[in-house]
């Protein structure tokens, strides 16, 4: 069974809520996670620029020094603070900055992108954080031909964090029409869509993968809210292993990563389902 669409989909956002583990449990978890089969499906080590300090005293106890540590850097005060978070990083060798991600207030996604392609290193992605509203159509195109990424916040530690399947439905949609690459953060702790026991609607990111194959496949928006809101695992698994591998690789092109708390439970979820 093909594996392409879930290869790096995994950032490992150990540090983050709800899972809030301690660097010292967190580091070696991940080094762990990259030194075994999952390796694969695994993205970088996502810490906020506040912790970069911290990181790198955790990284300094390391003995042997092992392989420099792919980072992605976390930025929530806004582009002003990206040089000060970029210099942590760049005076480190045991670090490998791969990507930053940076909040943008309403209307100020195109500006946020400016900046992070002003201050970021070549190689380094730039991911703007776009707010929900009624401007965030707007914002998502502004970054089109900027080289900047979306995020999507996709949950949190509240219902009202949670977007329905018709916002997520048109933010997907309105960055599949501006052809910019996304990623999402927090919600997506499961394959499948399910209500939690504290009463969130979560997303599953098996839908959000499935969503964004249905809208590239010239769909309307809303069937592709009717896939996120399938609950139905075995059905989006049948659905999953009908694709090719290249359709798995367009949707990977467009929905690139999700930050998520655990690496072990999406993948657990994935295989019980026969999805890999």
């Amino acid at each position: 069974m093909s594996d392409v669409l879930y290869r790096s989909l995994f950032d490992d956002a150990a540090l983050f809520p709800p899972g809030n583990a301690p660097m010292g449990e967190a580091l070696p978890a991940h080094r762990a996670h990259r030194a075994c089969a999952r390796a694969r499906y695994v993205g970088p080590f996502l810490v906020s620029g506040g912790r970069v300090g911290e990181l790198r005293a955790v990284l300094a106890r390391e003995e042997p020094a092992p392989e420099p540590l792919d980072v992605v850097v976390t930025v929530p005060g806004g582009a002003d603070d990206v040089p000060g978070a970029l210099d942590s990083i760049d005076e480190d060798p045991s670090l490998n900055l791969v990507g930053v991600e940076v909040a943008a207030e309403p209307g100020e996604a195109a500006a946020t992108a400016a900046a992070l392609a002003k201050a970021l290193p070549d190689g380094v992605v730039g991911y703007v954080e776009v707010a929900r509203g009624v401007e965030a159509a707007v914002d998502i195109a502004s970054l089109t031909e900027t080289g900047a990424n979306a995020k999507f916040r996709t949950g949190g530690v509240t219902a009202e964090a949670h977007p329905t399947e018709v916002e997520l439905a048109g933010l997907l949609s309105a960055a599949i029409t501006a052809a910019v690459p996304f990623k999402c953060t927090a919600g997506l702790h499961h394959a499948v869509r399910h209500t939690t026991d504290e009463g969130f609607e979560q997303h599953g990111f098996l839908n959000v993968l499935l969503a964004t194959h249905t809208l590239l496949s010239g769909a309307s928006t809303a069937a592709s809210q009717e896939v996120l809101a399938d609950r139905d695992g075995r059905a989006l698994a049948r659905r999953v292993a009908a694709l090719s591998d290249l359709e798995q690789a367009e949707i990977r092109t467009r929905f690139r990563s999700f930050g998520t708390c655990s690496i072990t439970d999406p993948l657990d979820d994935l295989t019980v389902l026969g999805a890999l």
